[in-house]
């Protein structure tokens, strides 16, 4: 059985490479025979995943202007107010391999949280012309993100994989009856631990993880961080480990971060994790913290599949949904308002300090069957294609 994994943009986001690492582990660990294949913006960024059986070059294309596509798409769009041939012609970097696979699985996991994706609904609506399976992939949807279109796109999935019950609640409650429950596929992804660098403290060190993300959502929330970092250091005596997690040419966490560690390092308590990494290997620094605080999703999935407690920076219906599943509320998770508030993001802080042990008790207790609903998504992709 041959399965496509499309929808990604790239290693260099290492959520991405820990959703594609961890879907392929878990497929292959569960059906026999399977072949994976990667469709990417960014094929060279995803060599490192040495388990893919092939790496597609799935980026977008130009329509150059005047070649004959450009003038039957222009004419298409304009007579029969029809994007579908331009759209074929955009996307055929994915929709040529479809004819070779048996299912295709969408594995951008909230690119559904972004408006109309009018690529990904023609790529979808290939998939099923050509009688094959279509999968979306442990998503994450809001209710503020829905449209009647995307509604009907949704409709033509053989099965919709939710990571957390807030999607999957919502999902229902549209009347998709194609939706089932699971967890998020790198609750799984195991670690790999490299030598600490100079000046970590095992057991004390705190993990920070800042996106420009978030950064450029709320201006403010920076100072407030730089309040936050100030305060960890009058008030304890821990290192912080400051910790990149997308380095993407622009949306790069290391060059936020950067500016943190020139105005802290004189403290010889803040330093800098290399942007180098890759996602098992910061998973493995973030298994040695104390505690951990982050913006990137799958940096605080890292942190909580290893029983670290950890504080969320500018929610989204995946971050909250998350916390949900794992806590019974939304705990220690902030909203883009709050974390310009620097007396929300200390209190919030002491909060994780002064329940250190109730929150790792927790965790240990809930993290066992969350990675169990991540192993159901491979059973219900298995009952699919029985």
């Amino acid at each position: 059985m041959k399965i496509m994994m499309f929808a990604h943009s790239g290693s260099l986001n290492r959520g991405c490479e820990a959703i594609v690492r961890s879907t392929t582990s878990l497929i292959k660990e569960k059906l026999e025979g399977v072949n994976m294949f990667l469709a990417s913006d960014n094929p060279d960024s995803d060599k490192i995943i040495s388990t893919l059986d092939g790496i597609y070059n799935g980026s977008s294309r130009t329509l150059k202007r005047y070649s004959s596509s450009w003038f039957i798409s222009s004419l298409r769009v304009k007579l029969l107010k029809d994007e579908s041939y331009a759209l074929g012609k955009i996307h055929d970097n994915i929709i040529k391999h479809i004819k070779e696979m048996d299912i295709c699985l969408s594995i951008g996991g909230d690119n559904y949280c972004y408006g109309e994706q009018p690529g990904w609904y023609e790529i979808n609506k290939r998939v099923k012309s050509q009688g094959k399976k279509l999968v979306l992939w442990g998503c994450s949807i809001g209710e503020e993100d829905m449209s009647e279109r995307k509604l009907e796109d949704l409709k033509l999935f053989d099965l919709i994989l939710a990571r957390e019950t807030l999607t999957y609640n919502m999902l229902k409650n549209k009347g998709l009856n194609n939706v089932k429950l699971c967890a998020d596929p790198a609750f799984t992804m195991e670690k790999e631990e490299l030598p600490l660098p100079e000046g970590w403290q095992e057991g004390n060190t705190i993990g920070l993880n800042f996106s420009p993300l978030v950064l450029n959502k709320n201006q403010q929330s920076k100072d407030a961080v730089r309040d936050l970092i100030e305060h960890i250091l009058k008030t304890t005596n821990s290192t912080i480990a400051l910790t990149p997690h997308v380095i993407q040419d622009g949306n790069n966490d290391f060059t936020v971060l950067q500016q943190y560690f020139k105005e802290f390092s004189d403290t010889r308590r803040v330093i800098l994790l290399p942007p180098h990494l890759n996602a098992i290997q910061y998973k493995g620094f973030i298994a040695r913290m104390r505690f951990f605080i982050g913006a990137r999703t799958h940096a605080t999935i890292a942190a909580y599949s290893n029983y670290i407690p950890t504080m969320v920076l500018g929610y989204s219906v995946k971050s909250k949904g998350i916390a949900k599943d794992i806590f019974g509320e939304e705990k220690l998770v902030l909203n883009l308002e709050e974390i310009s508030n620097s007396k929300k993001l200390i209190d919030n802080f002491e909060e994780l300090v002064n329940e250190e042990q109730e929150i790792k008790q927790i965790l240990k207790s809930n993290i066992p069957n969350i990675k169990r609903m991540s192993y159901k998504a491979v059973e219900d992709l298995k009952e699919l294609v029985k």
